[in-house]
């Protein structure tokens, strides 16, 4: 008898030990189709229909109370290649193209001819940058009298004094490296080839003095943000190679803030050395509201200090299923569809509702999101019972739990978004340019392109052409007295 129950649990152990080993297995061949997808596989999140529609329940039509779409699949057709236009607000220089004089006979009986028209056609050319000297010249003048007085006329404030850039070419590197995604190095070469011979640090320090030379107008753009009702952030990696107490390879962060309800839409960066609380506790000591952001759990101490209305980003939690429908063998279903169908309905929602106002969105989410929400719940609290939590399918099962009451608390407004679309937005331009430069050499240097970043980010925002506006800002921000001049030069609430 003893024998048998030791037989019994030995192979009850047993079974454990295989279940364990194959949910590593499992868990290990997930990783490996989830590395293999993010270096070779497409990176959209696009669903198929065909699965979707698998799941009628999650995706049945929306009522007609809210709104109706057709889908209209066009006849197949070959659509010719849309022609490049010209802009017509580009100048015109006018090329003449005439016959010889011995050309201009009639070859028939001799008689001269006589012009009746002309046929035109356009090209578009382009001008190489082409490089200009400003030179300063400050009239003297003296009393010819008593031959004591001598006065001399006063010179505009200048964005670097006693340098050689003017607000242009200042303007032009900055928007270059931080608009473009050129390094320095590069402009070096490109200047070169027009016949000036620039340094790299020169470049790299007038940066550094810009940021500087910005600051009060970043600082009025961080205010303007703290009064808002409603505030998006997000951070990603930076590399600073001379840090106090840090390593080269160690990471720092950028973080951003984006707002949409101005009538100037603003986006700011910000440089820390960490990823820690302190730094949107910092960022956000001014501000009372509702705050979108990802499941970071970075974001907890300043919504609890605060008293902020912490909201969930459906865009991060969807993603997760799509990893985890990536991990189903091809031309199957599972779980993850599920998920992704109840979420894809939450956004057609959205979409219906996009051009309504902030009440008229809230009544939609009431009466039709916050249904399909309870749904999801009751099909989550289900799911989560039965599916191994260190899958990938698991995990974003937990990620969907952990987070649901920020996930679900848009519903209670209308004018809180369902994602955190806004700012991975902004942030995107960022992580593009770091592929091209890869580090920032010092803090002096990460807090200038932080700065900078922020005033062409906030200027494309607004539809303002980044060039000009740091030429005007570069040009009238030294000459600058007080709170009212600062303000005028705010992109999109100047005059």
């Amino acid at each position: 008898m003893e024998n048998a129950n030791k037989n019994s649990f030995e192979i009850d152990d047993l079974k454990t030990q295989i279940e364990q080993k194959n949910q590593r297995i499992q868990l290990l061949e997930d990783m490996i189709k989830t590395l293999r997808h993010k270096q070779f596989g497409a990176s959209s999140e696009k669903i198929s229909a065909d699965q979707i529609n698998l799941f009628n329940e999650a995706e049945a039509e929306p009522d007609e109370t809210v709104g109706s779409e057709a889908v209209v699949i066009p006849a197949h057709t070959r659509k010719k290649q849309k022609r490049a236009s010209i802009p017509a607000d580009i100048p015109r220089e006018e090329i003449i193209h005439d016959l010889a004089d011995s050309e201009k006979v009639c070859p028939h009986d001799g008689t001269a001819l006589k012009c009746i028209g002309e046929e035109s056609s356009e090209q578009l050319d382009i001008i190489p940058a082409k490089i200009t000297v400003l030179r300063h010249l400050r009239k003297k003048y003296a009393c010819p009298c008593c031959e004591q007085y001598l006065v001399t006329a006063a010179k505009p404030a200048q964005p670097i004094e006693k340098s050689i850039a003017a607000p242009g070419l200042l303007a032009h590197v900055a928007v270059s490296k931080y608009c473009d995604g050129l390094p320095l190095y590069r402009q070096i070469n490109m200047f070169k080839r027009i016949g000036v011979e620039l340094d790299r640090s020169t470049l790299a320090n007038w940066m550094i003095k810009l940021g500087s030379l910005v600051q009060p107008l970043i600082n009025r753009l961080h205010e303007i943000t703290c009064e808002q009702s409603l505030l998006y952030m997000d951070e990603t990696p930076l590399q600073v190679l001379n840090e106090p107490g840090k390593t080269a390879q160690s990471k720092s962060y950028m973080w951003v803030t984006a707002t949409t309800q101005t009538s100037t839409h603003i986006i700011l960066y910000h440089y820390s050395a960490s990823r820690s609380g302190e730094t949107p506790q910092h960022l956000l000591a001014d501000f009372n509201g509702a705050l979108m952001v990802d499941g970071y759990e970075g974001y907890s101490a300043v919504c609890n200090t605060q008293q902020l209305t912490r909201l969930g980003c459906w865009a991060h939690a969807r993603r997760k299923f799509v990893d985890a429908q990536r991990q189903q063998p091809k031309g199957k279903t599972g779980k993850a569809d599920q998920a992704l169908a109840f979420i894809q309905k939450l956004y057609r929602y959205e979409q219906l509702a996009k051009d309504k106002t902030a009440n008229e969105r809230y009544t939609i989410r009431q009466a039709q999101s916050k249904p399909e929400i309870d749904k999801l719940k009751k099909w989550l609290e289900k799911t989560l019972l039965n599916t191994p939590p260190k899958t990938t399918l698991g995990k974003a099962i937990s990620y969907l739990n952990n987070q649901w009451h920020r996930l679900s608390a848009y519903t209670e407004n209308g004018a809180w978004p369902i994602d955190n679309n806004r700012a991975e937005n902004a942030i995107r331009p960022f992580v593009i340019g770091r592929k091209n430069w890869l580090f920032a050499n010092s803090q002096a240097g990460a807090h200038a392109s932080a700065n900078l970043y922020s005033l062409i980010e906030t200027a494309k925002a607004n539809d303002i052409e980044p060039y000009a506006y740091l030429k005007q800002v570069f040009t009238l921000l030294p000459q600058a007295k007080n709170i009212d001049d600062i303000d005028a030069l705010l992109p999109g609430m100047g005059e």
